[in-house]
């Protein structure tokens, strides 16, 4: 395990499971120097640090070990929870982050109050930036909905539509001759929603 100011210097690579291209990221670690025995990986959504491999990796951190990821998407997605992972990692467990894609945040260049400050101000501005982008594109969705909506267009499951032997099938079931619950089944359509027809005919 390679030593970096009394500390060991760790790797941790992740991937969605609909996305397994980490090989990118492992010759990114490779490329640093972390060892391939310090590399942690999860192959899962970083909606939340509830991940196995991460949660492993944070027990074994101490004070001057070196966490290196290679874009700060792979650490997470949700930066709240991101700006509290890197409280925990760089002030209770003591340890540094790089992120080699943003040198700026390279918190050992930061054991002085200046680096510090400026890691802390970045990934303030990062989780503004990505807390702001979430907030347009709900509003997009939102204002495209309403849009919609406004030219008619309807949302949700298509609404079925009664075929040609419907009428039929309902004289049939008025005198007797078939059940609602075949009717639906020659219909294609659950027995509620027949019922649900013949209610409306009724009004």
């Amino acid at each position: 395990m390679m030593k970096k100011n009394n500390g060991i210097t760790y790797g941790y690579v992740r991937v969605s499971t609909r996305d397994q291209n980490e090989a990118r990221q492992l010759v990114a670690m490779k490329e640093f120097g972390v060892p391939a025995d310090c590399v942690y990986m999860d192959k899962q959504s970083g909606k939340d640090f509830n991940r196995a491999k991460y949660q492993e990796l944070i027990q074994r951190l101490r004070p001057n070990d070196v966490l290196v990821v290679k874009s700060i998407d792979r650490l997470g997605r949700n930066y709240e929870d991101i700006l509290e992972q890197w409280r925990v990692i760089t002030k209770e467990k003591q340890a540094a982050i790089v992120v080699i894609d943003m040198p700026l945040l390279d918190t050992r260049q930061g054991k002085d109050l200046t680096g510090t400050l400026i890691a802390d101000i970045v990934l303030q501005l990062l989780s503004y930036v990505a807390e702001t982008e979430r907030n347009l594109i709900r509003q997009r969705q939102a204002e495209g909905i309403a849009a919609a909506k406004a030219r008619g267009q309807r949302f949700g499951r298509p609404k079925k539509e009664r075929s040609e032997e419907y009428q039929d099938l309902v004289a049939q079931w008025k005198d007797g001759r078939l059940s609602a619950t075949d009717a639906a089944q020659c219909l294609g359509v659950a027995r509620n929603t027949f019922m649900k027809w013949v209610r409306e005919d009724a009004q």
